[in-house]
């Protein structure tokens, strides 16, 4: 065993530890009480130098008996879960207290060659990287599945009708699959966001060093290809100095958030009983503690609070960072990025359990058609009749307007007072107001992207096959996260063998 020596106390520029009270606050997250913090900033630290010493001893910048040494200390403390660096004063930060390990039990002349040519600056940024992955996976996955859920609905229901509202009024007749279809549109668009967000998480910033790079010649190339990066840094200042891919992922993940809120405003209105538009199994709402009657669908309100959440994290990532000069800053790679874990949490939990209600929630049909014959929602398609017969749209829209007034005063339907008010007037072939219903408007609304053409079994089709192309793009990077995977943990056996 080498001579202890606490890099992270005396470093030969600096002789004291960090002040104990600075070390509560700047490492906290830590702290026992924040054991999954600790584990998983080791584990991707670890997981780094396994890559970077089998760089080093390939490319003959490290003793290769040096580095086989270094690779069975590291994976010894990644099979004890870090036990012997959990306990550890951190005077200096947590990759300190691991490195001043790893040197004391093996020595500084082999625990500290890990670090030849690279700096916690682009340590830091490769870290962010490989820790984001998981999280951000997790998310788009739980966008696709619920966008799935939304397509399914979306067939299952597109011949149960219902009103459109406009302003908090019925306005035309739609289908609730139609509706379920809508909600599809932005959730593929965030997917979109969310993979070009997770792009930059592809490149390794190894090598730029503190910021300037380095002249040891290091090969940046094979440790992206054993950490499963697309690409190496192209810029040594750039590769330290940014964390966009997280203000980027939180920035995809609030306008995400924006479509599950509404779509869960909906469900609470439509939940009620003032509207009776869908039903929500008991398994999805709650009771109250007082009132034996109430059937609550807080779960909406979980949607609701946890999206505007991530909007919270965005902002608190945006501010913390942009005053920072445009290089290696604390707050961009240590503050700003503190937001991205709980924004893509919440974020993740919100588009879940919006899922679970989608598949869970019932829509009462007869209650939606009833609305929607009483709302007088055909009456716009009655004034296209009767502009495809001649009349100008402003005087077919007063006309119907009248007609509307009448029906209401009558207590009648518009349909009837159609038939009546337009009897004689056209040849009969142009118009057939009495047989005028919410469903036929429906069939009827093939243009524009209206319920007769946006919810056909071949344009949920294309929906489908969009939603399984974006998968593909986030299959693909896993995929090439697990080979890299497999391709280190056989380039370690290959150099711990004698």
């Amino acid at each position: 065993m080498g001579k202890r020596h606490d890099y992270g106390v005396d470093t030969g520029r600096l002789n004291t530890a960090l002040a104990e009270a600075a070390q509560q606050i700047v490492y906290a997250r830590y702290r026992d009480d924040r054991p999954d913090e600790f584990g998983a900033e080791l584990l991707a630290i670890s997981e780094i130098d396994r890559a970077y010493l089998v760089m080093l001893a390939e490319e003959h910048i490290a003793d290769v008996t040096a580095a086989r040494r270094m690779l069975r200390q590291i994976d010894e403390l990644r099979g004890s879960r870090f036990a012997a660096v959990r306990d550890r004063p951190m005077p200096r930060g947590l990759y300190l207290a691991y490195e001043s390990y790893l040197r004391e039990v093996l020595g500084d002349e082999v625990g500290g060659i890990a670090h030849a040519g690279r700096s916690r600056n682009d340590l830091n940024a490769a870290v962010l990287r490989l820790r984001a992955r998981e999280p951000y996976a997790a998310l788009v996955t739980a966008a696709a599945r619920l966008c799935e859920e939304l397509l399914a609905g979306a067939s299952r229901y597109r011949d149960v009708i219902m009103p459109a509202y406009t302003h908090g009024q019925a306005a035309v007749p739609v289908t609730y699959g139609h509706y379920l279809a809508a909600l599809a549109c932005p959730l593929t668009r965030a997917i979109d966001n969310l993979l070009l967000a997770g792009a930059e998480l592809e490149t390794n910033p190894l090598g730029a060093g503190a910021a300037g790079g380095t002249s040891i010649p290091v090969n940046a190339r094979r440790t992206t290809a054993l950490l499963g990066f697309a690409r190496p840094a192209a810029n040594s200042i750039d590769a330290v100095a940014s964390r966009d891919f997280a203000l980027q992922m939180l920035s995809a993940a609030t306008i995400l958030g924006v479509a599950l809120t509404r779509a869960a405003h909906d469900f609470s209105v439509w939940s009620t009983e003032e509207f009776g538009f869908l039903h929500v199994p008991d398994d999805l709402v709650g009771s109250s503690s007082m009132m034996p009657q109430k059937r609550n669908p807080f779960l909406l309100e979980h949607v609701q609070g946890k999206a505007a959440g991530c909007l919270g994290s965005f902002a608190g990532a945006v501010s913390a960072m942009l005053t920072a000069p445009y290089t290696n800053a604390i707050a961009v790679g240590t503050e700003g990025v503190t937001h991205l874990w709980a924004g893509l949490q919440n974020i993740t939990d919100a588009t879940d359990l919006l899922r679970l209600l989608v598949a869970g929630t019932e829509p009462m049909g007869e209650r939606m058609l009833r609305r929607a014959e009483d709302g007088n929602t055909v009456a716009t398609h009655l004034a296209e009749l009767l502009v495809r017969s001649g009349v100008a749209f402003r005087t077919a829209h007063h006309r119907v307007g009248k007609m509307v007034t009448v029906a209401l005063r009558n207590a009648e339907s518009l349909p009837t007072v159609a038939a009546e008010s337009l009897r004689g007037e056209f040849d009969g072939t142009s118009i057939d107001a009495s047989g005028l219903t919410p469903a036929t408007v429906v069939r009827a609304a093939r243009y524009g992207g209206g319920p007769g053409s946006a919810t056909t079994p071949e344009r949920l089709g294309e929906l489908g096959s969009e939603l399984l192309r974006l998968r593909r793009v986030l299959t693909g990077r896993q995929e090439r996260w697990e080979r890299a995977r497999c391709l280190l943990n056989e380039a370690v056996q290959r150099a711990e063998i004698p």
